[in-house]
Order: structure tokens, then C-alpha cells, then sequence
């Protein structure tokens, strides 16, 4: 659906080669810019476990795009750079802020040689503001937003998430902004400058509780388990005889059916915020006494909202998972095969697959530079001069 579209991508980590991922996926023309030493995610792993010498982190979102390594600070590495952007629809960056403006590349400097030209910048807290200069990493954004505090029982520590999920949001709304950006030039024939970062995208994965904190709600933490600050129990994991359960948002009248227990509707449904704790305590209780597969019969009879607590070796298994073909797999020259996740959504019934795996650094050097006008004794110079690799 992107096809035609030529996106240069000064992109690391999470956050930029997601985002940069999603619009390859939809056949853009995604150019991946990297220093001479590669991109950081080529030599980084979190279990610090490669597959062959391969970082499976920087397999996971560098799919379906080509690789152009350059020397952004070799004054010969401009002008082609300028070139290619007079070509492009869209430049993503994931620089601190101000970094790309100091090389010449800029948005008002590049919005000057191609007015159509999309430019979004990815960063932790944004373009500018007392943060600027903070590092913005997943982690850190939870804490600082309200994620770390509200996850968690009353007397434990606040616990981040377990999956950088502020990362991941924050690709996928530059990604939003990107495609929205291009409808809208088609109107206005104008380009624009897009910008997400890591703390809006962490308010808006909040956008519920903090729509109650706004409007004077208490957002103290349950004791007994309640996952959330803000919903009644049951609501949340419960331990069976052999492992974890969820159960999500039941009456009262149905928790006294259900355990034949008359001091649920004791509690009155009115109530049943304010006793929360208790209530969730007293089902605890009872969901010790059976498995798991037990109580999902009874959950069933009683059409109760429940799901099974997976590990990732469960979710990998789960038949609606693999129904809903959410994995893809390509061959590496090095590592062999690597299993990752496909495109998230479907269209016409399809998820866009893998054209390309993750390339070698540079490996596309020469045909972009090609593309962009310059002979092969031109391209030759801008080796030697080590501008490009």
C-alpha cells in the first residue's frame, strides 16, 4: 500500500526502527541510515545472547529495508544525503533533539529543498521542555509516568511492565502521524513535521486512569490484588491449586452462585468498590481449592470472563495465536532461520509478510548512491573518502 514511497530512516534502538518497520511492511522504500560501525541495536541484546554472531534485537524490527552506511560527520557525506532528500517523501530520526539540526539536516533546512517532505522525530520527552536533555529510555519513562507506581500490590515496590511497551507505542503513533501526514499532503501538496515520544505514549497507554486522576480520583493501589486502582473485584490473577488464573469484572450476584456463598450479596453491589480488598481476598481463597482447568469448566457454566495466565512458551503454543498467523520466520546468511513477529494487522484478510530480511550493514550503499545520480567513480571517491561505507 506504500509502494512508491521512499523513507530515510536515522534511526536505533526501539522506538525509530519500529516505526521505520511498519511503513516497510507496507511496501515503503525504507532506507536505513547507519554510522560506519553500524546501528547500536546491531551489537546489543537484552540476555546479551547472540544467534551466530546476530543480535536478534535488531532482527526484530529492521525487516523489508536497505542499509546505507555513512559518516554523518564527513563534510563529503552531505550533499548525497541532500540528494537523496529531494527524492524521499519521509525522514524519520530518533536523535536527541537538536543533533540532525548541528549536521545540516535539520527540518527547517530540509523542508527548504523539498516542501513535501514528511520529517518525523522520535524522542524521549520531545523536541524540547525542561527534559530535553534526560535520557529517554522505556524503563524510565514508566517510572516518571505513572505506569511503575499504579502496576502492583499496595505493600510491594511499583513494578514497570515486563516488555518495553512505551517503546513500541511510541513507534506506532509516529507511524500513525507519518500516514496522516501523507493523507494530508495529498490535500495540501505540503509536507510537515511529525513528533511522538516516549511520554506522551506512556500518558496515552494511561489514558483511562489518568482521565480518573484529572477529575480527582484516588488512584491508591489495592491490597489484596485488584489490578487496578480505579475497577471493582474481582479484577486481576488469582493462584489455583496448580498455577495462575484472571478473572475480570463480575457481579456479585453471580460470585454468590458461583461459590455458593452468601456474603457476596451481603456486600451489596453499591458497596463492592469499598470492600474491593475483601471481596477479591475471600475469592483468593476459594480459587486455591482447584485447578485451573477446573475452575475454566465452572467459569464457562457461569459465563464468567476469565483467561489462563501464560508464559511466553504458552502464548508461542496458543491456538488462537498461531489461528491469527501472528509469527513469520526468514533466513539469515549467518544466523540460520529467525522466528519474529508478522505485521500486527490484516488487510483484505492478508498480514504483509517479509520481502527482505535485516541487511548487512551498508549492503545497499552502492545502489542507493546509484539511485540518487552518482556514478560508480563518484561513489568510489566517497568510499575512499570514507564518508560512505
Amino acid at each position: 500500500m506504500l509502494s512508491g514511497i521512499r523513507v530515510l530512516s536515522f534511526t536505533h534502538f526501539l522506538q525509530g526502527p519500529s516505526a521505520s518497520q511498519i511503513l516497510a511492511d507496507l511496501g515503503a522504500d525504507v532506507i536505513k541510515v547507519e554510522p560506519p560501525s553500524g546501528a547500536f541495536e546491531r551489537s546489543w541484546t537484552g540476555p546479551g545472547r547472540m544467534i551466530n554472531g546476530v543480535s536478534p534485537f535488531f532482527t526484530l524490527a529492521n525487516r523489508n529495508v536497505r542499509s546505507l552506511a555513512v559518516d554523518l560527520k564527513n563534510p563529503d557525506a552531505l550533499e548525497p544525503l541532500l540528494e537523496l532528500v529531494r527524492s524521499s517523501d519521509v525522514l524519520i530520526e530518533s536523535f536527541r533533539p537538536g543533533a540532525l539540526d548541528r549536521l545540516g539536516l535539520g527540518y527547517d533546512a530540509l523542508k527548504e529543498i523539498n516542501p513535501r517532505l514528511i520529517y518525523c522525530s522520535l524522542s524521549g520527552y520531545g523536541s524540547d521542555g525542561p527534559y530535553i536533555d534526560r535520557p529517554g529510555q522505556d524503563v524510565l519513562v514508566q517510572a516518571m509516568s505513572g505506569l511503575a507506581a499504579a502496576t502492583g500490590r499496595a505493600d510491594h515496590d511499583p513494578t514497570p511492565v515486563g516488555a518495553c511497551i512505551v517503546d513500541q507505542h511510541a513507534a506506532v503513533l509516529g507511524a500513525m502521524g507519518i500516514l496522516a501526514a501523507l493523507h494530508g499532503r495529498e490535500r495540501s501538496g505540503e509536507g510537515t513535521r511529525v513528533e511522538s515520544n516516549l511520554l506522551n505514549a506512556a500518558l496515552d497507554l494511561q489514558i483511562e486512569p489518568l482521565n480518573y486522576a484529572l477529575n480527582g480520583w484516588d488512584d491508591t493501589r489495592s491490597a489484596a490484588g485488584v489490578s487496578s486502582s480505579y475497577y471493582k473485584a474481582p479484577y486481576g490473577v488469582f493462584a489455583a491449586s496448580d498455577g495462575h488464573l484472571c478473572i475480570s469484572l463480575t457481579s456479585l450476584a453471580t460470585l454468590t452462585a458461583l461459590f455458593d456463598d452468601e456474603w457476596f450479596a451481603a456486600i451489596g453491589e453499591d458497596n463492592s468498590f469499598d470492600h474491593r480488598d475483601e471481596i477479591n481476598s475471600r475469592i483468593a481463597g476459594y480459587i486455591l481449592t482447584r485447578t485451573t482447568d477446573e475452575w475454566f469448566e465452572i467459569f464457562d457454566e457461569h459465563r464468567i470472563w476469565s483467561a489462563p495466565v501464560q508464559n511466553y512458551q504458552q502464548v508461542i503454543a496458543d491456538p488462537q495465536v498461531n489461528h491469527n498467523n501472528s509469527f513469520d520466520s526468514f533466513e539469515h546468511e549467518t544466523a540460520g532461520e529467525i522466528r519474529v513477529l508478522r505485521h500486527p494487522v490484516s488487510y483484505g484478510g492478508n498480514r504483509p509478510g517479509i520481502r527482505t530480511a535485516p541487511p548487512e550493514l551498508g549492503g545497499h550503499t552502492a545502489e542507493v548512491l546509484t539511485e540518487a545520480g552518482y556514478s560508480a567513480e563518484a561513489i568510489r571517491k566517497l568510499t575512499e573518502s570514507k564518508a560512505f561505507l
